[in-house]
């Protein structure tokens, strides 16, 4: 316990004393990204879009199912929230790897790699939510004050992703092929998560199973922020921060005990 707390301790002040790298790495990143302008804008907001496009044709001429808000704002809602969890945990998973010359011949705490690949998808989401205030205009879709719940739900789907982005990032590091089958294991997990339609339908067992994802509760909750329906149960969300927080902390010391390994596994 008592080595628990000083790793902890560790943690946080080399997270303080290294800020000003993680936002330098952040901004060299974003800079990366956006080079160019047109297919950085079109990054944040073509998947999203073109996944809403496809849903909305399977969901309101195919196989229509009630939503309460028109279905092309419920899916580009979710796919917003969503990309942005997946497209951290896939940029995380290689931060290590593709910063080989840093984590080999400069010591920082490597924890500065993942979470900034968290944030730089956080930019991401940011300015895919422009497209989603126009779709709100075009569908007299009004702002209420659910809206002021956002910075809080993008906390909470935060600090999750980057507990999940950290496990990643060590595991790819140590297994190159983990990369791989993460593709597969977020290809699933979008299908178990109330994306394309709400999870509240399906009932028995496998309901049962589907409410236990953490992401769940948070797209549901960003949803419900920003359209201001449906209504939402906080409750649910507090569980999934509560427990995103201990696997964050636990998460943290494990990377920071391996983490003086990572040069030799380069």
């Amino acid at each position: 316990m008592q080595r628990a707390l000083k790793d902890l301790r560790e943690i946080v002040g080399e997270q303080i004393a290294y800020r000003e790298l993680l936002l330098q790495i952040t901004q060299r990143d974003l800079l990366l990204r956006y080079k160019q302008t047109l297919m950085g804008v079109a990054w944040a907001m073509l998947m999203p879009l073109v996944n809403t496009a496809i849903f909305s044709v399977i969901f309101t001429r195919v196989a229509p199912i009630d939503t309460g808000v028109p279905y092309p704002l419920f899916a580009f809602t979710g796919f917003l929230a969503w990309n942005f969890f997946a497209s951290s945990l896939r940029f995380a998973a290689t931060s290590l790897t593709s910063n080989a010359t840093l984590v080999t011949k400069v010591y920082f705490p490597r924890e500065v790699l993942p979470t900034s690949a968290v944030l730089v998808s956080l930019v991401d989401t940011v300015v895919g939510s422009l497209f989603l205030v126009a779709m709100m205009l075009y569908y007299h879709v009004g702002i209420t004050p659910a809206i002021l719940a956002v910075p809080v739900v993008l906390a909470v789907e935060a600090i999750f992703t980057c507990a999940v982005a950290l496990v990643l990032a060590m595991a790819n590091l140590f297994y190159r092929d983990v990369k791989y089958v993460l593709e597969v294991v977020i290809m699933i997990w979008m299908f178990a998560t109330s994306i394309v339609y709400p999870i509240d339908r399906i009932h028995g067992r496998l309901g049962a199973v589907l409410q236990v994802n953490p992401m769940v509760p948070i797209i549901d909750a960003f949803r419900a922020a920003v359209l201001g329906r449906p209504q939402f149960e906080p409750a649910s969300l507090a569980l999934v921060a509560l427990v995103s927080v201990a696997t964050l902390v636990l998460v943290s010391i494990a990377f920071h005990r391996a983490e003086f390994t990572f040069a030799e596994n380069i």
